[in-house]
């Protein structure tokens, strides 16, 4: 992925994905119940936008919000400028060895993976941002049947499945913890209405119903028992005491 300064709206394809956006506060609290009790009470999200994942996190040391566009991270300063535990830095994730932000215990991409050719080369650079012992806790688009016309114009190389992801991050040195996919229906309905429909892009219409009584749904199934199939796909991935494995 080369990242440039319309990054925030072009390269991960936001402009795409803002022009059809509603509200989804159900959404944001499920992914955020699901992913939160993964990170440890220092957390860095990369790719973090205007910061509405970012802003649910309540009681932790320190939260590293970070973004490549220069439009984003001086929304998210302002956004999060009565907040202590908030830092907000400019992350290119094309170069995190230049980043100069001290480690935390756990790092945190949303719907970022997808985005990099070299995926591999991307966990092993975000694993040098964790303390040892700590995690990478990913959310990415899953199964490649669920691929269509919207993943080509965001900019996804890819959708992944548990086995895939795991294989991603063993060549990256990491340890899969935990890796399943999650919202049953949100992969169904995902089916049914953007890949079998043949729409180039999620309805916002649907988008709010889907939110409002399927979440809800989804929700009940996960804890139940685990699920074969999703929208996406959760994974927890360790960062060794002696760092990635390169072998």
């Amino acid at each position: 992925m080369n990242t440039t300064e319309n990054a925030f709206h072009y390269a991960t394809g936001r402009a795409i994905e803002a022009a059809g956006a509603v509200s989804k506060p159900k959404y944001h609290r499920y992914q955020y119940d699901l992913i939160s009790k993964h990170c440890g009470r220092s957390v860095l999200e990369v790719g973090a936008g205007l910061g509405e994942f970012a802003g649910l996190f309540e009681g932790r040391d320190r939260v590293v919000v970070t973004d490549v566009d220069k439009g984003a991270v001086a929304f998210l300063e302002e956004k999060f400028a009565d907040r202590p535990s908030f830092e907000v830095e400019r992350l290119d994730l094309d170069h995190i060895d230049e980043a100069d932000i001290a480690a935390v215990e756990s790092v945190l991409a949303i719907n970022v993976l997808e985005h990099f050719d070299d995926d591999v080369a991307l966990l092993r650079g975000l694993a040098r941002l964790v303390r040892p012992g700590g995690n990478i806790v990913l959310w990415v688009p899953a199964f490649p049947a669920l691929y269509g016309e919207f993943d080509r114009k965001v900019g996804h190389f890819r959708r992944y499945t548990p086995r895939t992801l795991r294989d991603v991050a063993l060549l990256a040195g990491l340890r899969p913890a935990s890796i399943r996919a999650v919202n049953l229906i949100g992969g169904l309905a995902w089916w049914a209405a953007v890949r079998r429909g043949g729409n180039g892009s999620p309805d916002g219409r649907l988008v709010g119903i889907y939110d409002r009584f399927f979440v809800p749904v989804s929700r009940v199934l996960d804890r139940v028992a685990p699920v074969p199939f999703g929208q996406s796909v959760l994974a927890v991935l360790q960062v060794l005491p002696d760092g990635p494995r390169t072998s």
